[in-house]
């Protein structure tokens, strides 16, 4: 079996990211009958486990980043991608081969089969095969941590087979309301699910309603939670579009540290990383100040405020709910000095798109609504319906390719544009500017 034949015996199955969310249903017995065939593979590495609404996949990476530092080999799964799924399986850094994606594949294929012939359960999806070869990769390849981020919510999701040394809740907000609930407790009480007895517990700053939740679940089963903004707080120095200076007060240290990723979001969720290697230390790794500080300085997680060219600077962010805008439009006007924004906009239809139009709204001075090839994404009129309301005229390209050119056309090198809404955007904005250099 080839890396193709591989990615699309894997694409075959249910693919939740791509189909219907209504569709979904969770099982963890699907995939721990196949990690059981496997020979467990999730057992074998000490686990660190993030979930959360924004900045679990830029905790993620900042975590493995500062152990792979410390010396550790650190396994990294993460969702979704941005260029390629190899993107979401990696080693201190390095994506999966495509030589052992293929291998792994072909191995696990008669586990697969036999678990789904069993029955009982419902069939494998392609969110779990891939879940499972990420542990199976870690374990072949000697991984000592791996970090993992879930895919949507916590309580249900495959990566929760896990007993982590610490739980990680970044800064919830709302998404995926249609699977876990229109409320904050109700999503938070599904991200907690991660919460397990014997582990520890950093929460990144939250709404109240979501840290009761996350406080009432560490009571329930005695664990030890660390509130980052309270217990662990940061303090911002200085900052350019190259990157940012910034201090944090941890448990047991303070540091001053740099980081190339932008926004306040991000100190944010470097605190909160700083946080958790605190208390894997505590719990005997051995992790320097200095570790801490070249992991974060030269941790790489595309696809966030990443500049993609000057004059006229390019922005693209992958911000998909109202919280996220928000952050992302004070963020843009903090680091960067412009003349005219141009916003690129484009959105999966199972998102807020009012909510995300109404933070967007006094930013830019020119919209261009597009859609990307994802099956899920809204119809670039439904978008100029929602902008409408605001009395903001958009203009429409028909795809992703031709909005970059308009606005490119459009732009002066003192100007700004931003393609934002979606990481599915953001993929194929990166893929246009790559092929035209």
């Amino acid at each position: 079996m080839d890396y193709q034949a591989a990615l699309d015996y894997i694409l075959s199955f249910a693919d939740y990211e791509r189909m219907p969310r209504s569709a979904l249903v969770f099982d963890l017995r699907r995939i721990e009958m196949l990690l059981e065939r496997l020979g467990n593979p999730h057992r074998v590495a000490k686990s660190i486990h993030v979930a959360g609404t924004k900045g679990k996949g830029s905790t993620a990476a900042m975590i493995a980043s500062i152990l792979t530092q410390a010396g550790y080999r650190t396994g990294l799964y993460t969702s979704p991608h941005l260029l390629s799924i190899k993107e979401r399986i990696q080693i201190d850094g390095s994506p999966i081969a495509e030589n052992a994606f293929a291998e792994l594949v072909e191995m696990m294929k008669p586990k697969v089969e036999a678990v789904n012939e069993s029955g009982g359960f419902g069939e494998l999806t392609t969110f779990e095969l891939l879940t499972a070869l990420a542990f199976a990769y870690f374990k072949e390849r000697g991984a000592e941590y791996q970090v993992l981020e879930t895919g949507l919510g916590g309580r249900l999701d495959a990566t929760n087979v896990v007993k982590p040394e610490v739980c990680v809740i970044t800064a919830i907000s709302f998404d995926h309301t249609d699977v876990l609930g229109d409320t904050l407790p109700q999503i938070a009480t599904e991200k907690a699910g991660i919460i397990k007895s014997g582990s520890f517990v950093i929460s990144s700053p939250q709404y109240p309603e979501a840290m009761k939740v996350i406080e009432r679940v560490c009571r329930e089963r005695g664990v030890r939670l660390v509130r980052v903004g309270s217990d662990v707080t940061w303090q911002r120095k200085a900052f350019s579009p190259e990157g940012q200076a910034f201090q944090v007060n941890g448990l047991t240290d303070e540091y001053h540290l740099n980081l190339s990723l932008l926004g306040e979001h991000q100190l944010e969720n470097a605190a909160t990383a700083v946080a958790v290697v605190e208390v894997l230390v505590e719990r005997g790794a051995k992790v320097s100040p200095k570790n801490i500080a070249d992991g974060l300085a030269q941790v790489h997680w595309p696809g966030r405020l990443q500049i993609l060219r000057r004059e006229p600077w390019v922005i693209v962010d992958g911000a998909h709910n109202a919280d996220s805008v928000r952050r992302l439009v004070k963020a843009l006007r903090q680091y960067f000095d412009f003349e005219r924004a141009i916003l690129i906009f484009g959105a999966s239809s199972d998102k807020n798109i009012a909510g995300m139009v109404a933070e967007l709204m006094s930013f830019p001075d020119t919209v261009i609504v597009t859609q990307s090839r994802h099956p899920r994404a809204i119809a670039p009129d439904k978008l100029v319906s929602e902008f409408a309301k605001w009395e903001i005229i958009p203009e429409v390209a028909e795809n992703v390719a031709s909005a970059v050119e308009r606005a490119l056309a459009q732009a002066k090198p003192t100007d700004l544009i931003c393609a934002t809404g979606s990481l599915f955007i953001v993929a194929e904005v990166m893929e246009y500017m790559l092929q035209c250099g």
